[in-house]
């Protein structure tokens, strides 16, 4: 008896969704690198006492868009979407 499953994709299936990984592994890198950016340089502009609106503004944009996005209800990704699971 053996214990590993068999395929339920194809290859092209397969070759798919590794490249769409792919894209939002790159995707995620980069949105973390700008909130990291922006978060960064509104600190630092206010431990200098440099008071700038766009900054303040540009820093709540990303943050709330950050934290809006990664903190939802239904989880993205790839592959079949499970309705009864939330």
């Amino acid at each position: 008896m053996s214990d590993v499953l068999s395929s339920t994709t194809t290859a092209e299936e397969d070759r798919k969704t590794f490249g769409q990984r792919r894209i939002n592994l790159i995707w995620e890198v980069t949105q973390a690198a700008i909130a990291i950016l922006v978060a960064g340089a509104a600190i630092i502009a206010a431990l200098r006492g440099q008071v700038s609106e766009m900054l303040g503004n540009a820093f709540f944009l990303v943050i709330g868009f950050y934290f809006g996005r990664t903190n939802h209800q239904r989880v993205g990704g790839v592959g079949a979407r499970n309705e009864d699971f939330r």
